[in-house]
């Protein structure tokens, strides 16, 4: 009942949020007709059609995507004529004479205004609407779509979207109905109606061109005067719901993009530090535990040396590691991995030198740490003060002034006499650095088990080899491989040289997981753009002609893009046999 009362409440919250403009000039066009036949049908349609396209979004893979892209170009026809017939009245006659003839046949009395403003007519409306509805994804519905994903189809997470749903709606027809209010004291003074159905009109174009153009995606985002994000975290928070650690537990939402990706769910974590036994390693440190650190501000830091998001907080991390350790701050890396070459000792050691860190790092291969804190996320922050307390947590990256403020109100706590002498400042560089504003393509898998939106021809062949080719056509964030690969639920390898993978994103950086053949032999690859050797656009893991070689298990930067971002094609091939590709990540 609880998480149904928060998807509830997060719904209700869209109504501040800028994802829900594009939609606000439909359900205005509605105002000044009664709502019981013309409004709440529409919102049923709305709320219905988004809920039915999220929960089948969450299991349904690519061919979910392409038919929802094509319901969405439907959906844009259909309120373009809509917005077509609120400006021509005459218009709007035509249309509806078919339906008037089908009606008088049905001996069922009926003229063109009264089928114009059917119940039926409306819901059909609010089903087109649906399709264009993608609201911010903030932390309420990254913790519904997340557990979704993970827990597969359920009545409990069809329930959940439908709660969601039906909050935004609420909040919608609040909207609608003080809008025909209105809409009728206009008409009464002015007598403005043919006018209000034009501006309407007008309205519901812009805003089938805004969607068009991706406008809702982007610029309405960026220009957003108030989120939602904090309020809908501190009723996460309040209520802690229980969630469960996964197998193989989602990096930062945000990172996925586009779910977003910014959505961050908390768990009913414990209020006390908990014991640091799970370790089965240590680097840089032997190993601590809680009555060791009795007395310090210590910060919990959980990380895996392949996660682009873990990989852009290390420099904060560690400016704080390096500034506050003469103040009795002492920083723990957490490594928790993900894939199964993070589990290696080796590997990590070799990371942790690259990176730079000195402070203590636990490898947590066992997820026992992972565990005893109720951690959802990669990377997660957790403070606590000199008595043992957990005072302060935050997941994925970003407000790392606030971060840090919460640092130095616990360091001034146990000394006033402090002095902290500003923030640190950070001008990361490679893939440390921040991402750009401006990216829509999410995570993406490579082996079969989490693997989305793959269209070469014939889909996954699990655990085989196959001959795979690039298909003829791809939309945005749709791959595909070509030559002989065998995919496993976490990789694919590549069996015979000449194997590629193309991938058309939208994002300044693209980044892959990869890693050498069994016995670390060296790869060569070559990347293009659009068919282009990158030039000044190469990434810090290849050269201006694309060429790089994998020589270890680790993300690679490649591409770095220079001009405006904009949708591309992304190719990669592989000289020699034996490559190891894991995941992509953009920034």
């Amino acid at each position: 009942m609880i998480l149904l009362l928060l998807a509830y409440l997060g719904g209700i919250l869209t109504i501040i949020s800028p994802c829900i403009l594009p939609v606000l000039p439909f359900v205005f066009a509605k105002a000044d007709q009664p709502f019981r036949k013309s409004g709440l049908p529409l919102l049923a349609g709305m709320a219905i059609t988004f809920a039915a396209f999220a929960a089948i979004a969450t299991v349904g893979g690519a061919w979910v995507v392409r038919a929802n892209r094509y319901g969405r170009d439907v959906s844009l026809i259909v309120l373009a004529v809509f917005g077509l017939t609120l400006i021509w009245p005459a218009l709007a006659n035509w249309i509806s004479r078919p339906f008037v003839a089908l009606g008088s046949r049905l001996s069922q009395p009926s003229d063109s205004e009264a089928n114009a403003n059917s119940p039926l007519r409306s819901l059909l409306l609010g089903v087109a609407t649906g399709l264009l509805w993608a609201p911010c994804a903030g932390p309420i519905l990254g913790l519904i779509l997340t557990g979704a994903a993970l827990e597969g189809a359920s009545s409990r997470s069809a329930f959940l979207l439908l709660a969601y749903a039906a909050g935004a709606a609420t909040s919608l027809a609040v909207v609608l109905l003080a809008g025909g209010r209105v809409f009728a004291a206009l008409k009464r003074s002015l007598g403005a109606e043919v006018w209000i159905r034009s501006v309407l009109g007008v309205a519901v174009l812009a805003g089938v061109a805004a969607i068009a153009l991706g406008l809702d995606r982007g610029l309405l985002t960026q220009i957003s005067l108030a989120s939602t994000s904090g309020v809908e975290q501190s009723l996460i928070d309040r209520f802690h719901p229980n969630t469960q650690t996964p197998t193989n537990p989602p990096k930062n939402p945000g990172s996925m993009m586009m779910m977003s990706a910014t959505a961050a769910g908390a768990a009913a974590g414990p209020q006390t530090m908990p014991d640091l036994s799970g370790a089965v390693a240590w680097i840089n440190s032997p190993p601590l535990n809680r009555d060791l650190l009795k007395g310090h501000v210590v910060l919990v830091d959980f990380w895996t040396y392949s996660c682009i998001n873990c990989l852009r907080s290390i420099p904060y991390v560690r400016a704080w590691a390096d500034k506050y350790k003469d103040s009795g701050l002492i920083v723990i890396g957490v490594h928790t991995p993900e894939f199964a070459f993070e589990k290696d000792l080796d590997n990590v050691k070799r990371a942790v030198g690259e990176l730079k860190i000195a402070y203590p790092v636990a490898l947590d291969n066992d997820y026992k740490i992972w565990k005893a804190f109720s951690n959802s996320y990669w990377p997660a922050d957790y403070l606590i003060d000199a008595e043992g307390r957990i005072r302060h947590h935050h997941y994925g990256e970003g407000k790392y002034d606030e971060s840090e403020q919460q640092i130095q109100e616990l360091l001034k706590e146990h000394n006033p006499q402090l002095s902290v002498n500003g923030l640190v400042q950070i001008a990361a560089t490679g893939a440390e650095a921040a991402p750009d504003s401006d990216v829509e393509s999410p995570e993406t898998y490579i082996g079969y088990d989490r693997g989305d939106s793959f269209l070469s021809p014939g889909g996954f062949k699990q655990d085989v080899a196959n001959v795979y080719s690039i298909p003829k056509h791809l939309e945005l964030n749709q791959w595909g491989l070509s030559g002989n690969w065998t995919d496993h639920a976490q990789v694919a390898t590549l069996d015979s040289a000449r194997g590629k993978i193309v991938f058309r994103f939208h994002a300044r950086d693209v980044h892959l997981v990869l890693g050498p053949p069994l016995g670390g032999k060296p790869v060569r690859f070559q990347v293009r753009i659009d068919g282009q050797a990158p030039g000044a656009s190469h990434g810090v893991d290849t050269d201006a002609q694309g060429d790089g070689k994998i020589t270890d298990h680790r993300l690679y930067q490649l591409i770095r893009q220079k001009d405006p971002i904009e949708d591309h094609t992304f190719e990669i091939e592989f000289l020699d046999p034996g490559a190891q590709a894991f995941a992509f990540t953009f920034g």
